[in-house]
């Protein structure tokens, strides 16, 4: 699958936002519980055109409604109601496409209005980014990890969409060294 490479990093940036939630509906570790953890976050993907000093409580809260709405759309049980969710997200949004060269980039395609919260700048070019997803009819590579206990979220962009786990270094791994031990214990 050619996926260009704001798409790509789009697509970082939801499945990041998203595994800031907690686990599960018990776990109470939300690693963007506060102002200082989302001007980290966005300071770590160099969100662009938006002022980390001037981020407060309301964009944190906005921040948390974006990123359940990015959950709704990977749990979406179909193609149309994937679409839905992302033409409703973009809308809010107030998508606003334009062409931009900043930072040394090339030309690529900003979605969010000038000035945008990050809520909406966050709602916008990662909605579009699912929504290529969907378009391509690729929907079935946002997945949840089959790790027990674990719900992180990736886009699997394998050739042959076998990925299972977020990541084959912890998840993968640990369910590997699990199953090589159960049967160790049978033998």
């Amino acid at each position: 699958m050619l996926i260009n490479h704001d798409t790509r990093c789009a697509l970082g940036h939801t499945v990041d936002l998203l595994n800031t939630r907690p686990a599960d509906a018990g776990d109470t570790g939300d690693a963007l519980a506060d102002v200082a953890a989302l001007r980290a976050f966005v300071a770590e993907h160099g969100v662009s055109d938006v002022r980390v000093e001037k981020l407060g409580a309301d964009d944190l809260r906005a921040v948390h409604r974006v990123r359940d709405r990015f959950a709704d759309i990977f749990a979406a049980p179909s193609d149309r109601a994937a679409a839905e969710l992302v033409n409703a997200l973009v809308a809010d949004a107030g998508t606003t496409p334009q062409l931009t060269d900043h930072d040394g980039h090339g030309w690529h395609v900003h979605y969010f209005a000038p000035g945008a919260s990050v809520a909406d700048h966050l709602a916008a070019d990662c909605g579009m980014a699912l929504g290529f997803i969907v378009v391509a009819g690729e929907r079935e590579r946002l997945r949840w990890c089959g790790a027990p206990g674990c719900g992180h979220a990736f886009v699997d962009l394998s050739r042959n969409r076998s990925r299972r786990y977020c990541s084959n270094r912890t998840c993968g791994n640990r369910l590997h060294v699990a199953a090589y031990r159960a049967r160790q214990r049978e033998a």
